[in-house]
């Protein structure tokens, strides 16, 4: 057979994302952190008034007013803001920008699987080190690695738990290379990092709108850093990244914080109710500041679990690596999904069928 690939791409494994049903289906889907919420009705009513002038031209390079948006909301410089196509596309921007063979991406495990895929795309040397029990950061084994590209994902999945911004603050005064704080679940948090950009010009804050503002369909994101590291990553981005129609709705999302904000606390509030009911049927739960949370089963049969829930048509994620056989990361629905979880779960606790 011909060898059509290079060579480090031949020995990846494909990242799997949680599994997605046809629409329509009555699945209960916990398995991909969804916001259970619609997006604001002020982005669906952009939607529905697209001109179609917009669709004929191209889009604006950089997401202009997605940037000066995002700029009032969060009180940075507009040129400080890179857009993305989903902030899956800047973590691979990073990586395209900085990794090769010989330069290391290191990050702390277990965390999102995808940072291990996108350094193989790029054949760069990969270390992982372990969180100990408490997740609290591994720092002087991260500073000793001191790679090309930190990750370090702030709400962690599947854990659920935030870094303390002085141990990232630490980091990112020790580290050479750049440190990418991934904040995909800040909205879910106590606390973010974006304080570090203006202190540290190797840190990049990553965020997007799949997960707070429901529009994990749109697929737009944006990072944060000093325009000096973002003159690099602008060179490696596709020219037109970030459509037109993402930008316009995007926007329009970003602006409705008071929308957002209710969401989240009704997510907060249903994470709170979720997490004790577990407990009350022997789970081990984690604490969690995102819209998941990690759960040991009492008789630590997860995958068990997952699959039986399956049948049910209800969708949870299961990770079959070391220090995660025996868990479920569980995505918060809303109430009526949480609780039609929960008997499913008393049942096959119950009778073990």
């Amino acid at each position: 057979m011909t060898d059509y690939f290079r060579s480090n791409v031949d020995a990846m494994a494909s990242y799997v994302p949680g599994e997605q049903p046809p629409r329509g289906t009555n699945i209960i889907k916990l398995n991909s952190n969804e916001n259970p919420y619609p997006p604001s009705p002020k982005a669906t009513a952009v939607l529905r008034n697209i001109d179609g002038e917009w669709l004929r031209r191209y889009p604006q390079p950089f997401g202009e007013e997605f940037r000066q948006a995002t700029s009032k909301v969060l009180g940075v410089p507009s040129d400080w803001i890179i857009v993305g196509n989903g902030s899956d596309e800047l973590l691979s921007v990073v990586i395209r920008a900085c990794a090769e063979p010989g330069r290391k991406v290191v990050y702390p495990m277990p965390t999102y699987v995808l940072y291990r895929t996108l350094a193989e795309m790029q054949a760069a040397d990969i270390i992982e080190i372990n969180y100990g029990e408490d997740y609290s950061l591994p720092i002087k084994e991260l500073f000793a690695a001191n790679g090309s590209v930190t990750f370090i994902a702030s709400p962690n999945s599947p854990s659920g738990h935030v870094v303390p911004k002085k141990d990232l603050q630490k980091l990112a005064s020790k580290l050479s290379g750049i440190l990418v704080i991934d904040e995909a679940y800040v909205d879910f948090a106590e606390e973010n990092a974006l304080a570090l950009v203006k202190e540290h010009e190797n840190v990049i804050v990553i965020r997007t709108l799949s997960k707070g503002y429901s529009l994990a369909g749109l697929r737009l994101g944006f990072g944060v850093a000093n325009p000096k590291l973002l003159d690099g990553l602008f060179k490696v981005k596709d020219s037109y990244n970030i459509d037109a129609i993402a930008c316009a709705v995007g926007t329009a999302a970003i602006t409705d914080q008071d929308y957002k904000n209710a969401c989240v606390a009704k997510i907060k509030a249903s994470r709170a109710k979720l997490a004790t009911d577990l407990k009350q049927l022997g789970f081990k739960i984690w604490d969690s500041q995102t819209n998941f949370l990690l759960a040991q089963p009492p008789q630590k049969n997860a995958e068990y679990l997952y699959q039986k829930l399956k049948e049910q048509g209800i969708l949870i994620r299961y990770f079959k690596q070391p220090g995660l056989e025996d868990k479920l990361r569980i995505t918060i629905g809303t109430d009526e999904q949480n609780q039609t979880l929960v008997e499913a779960l008393v049942y096959l606790l119950g009778t073990g069928e």
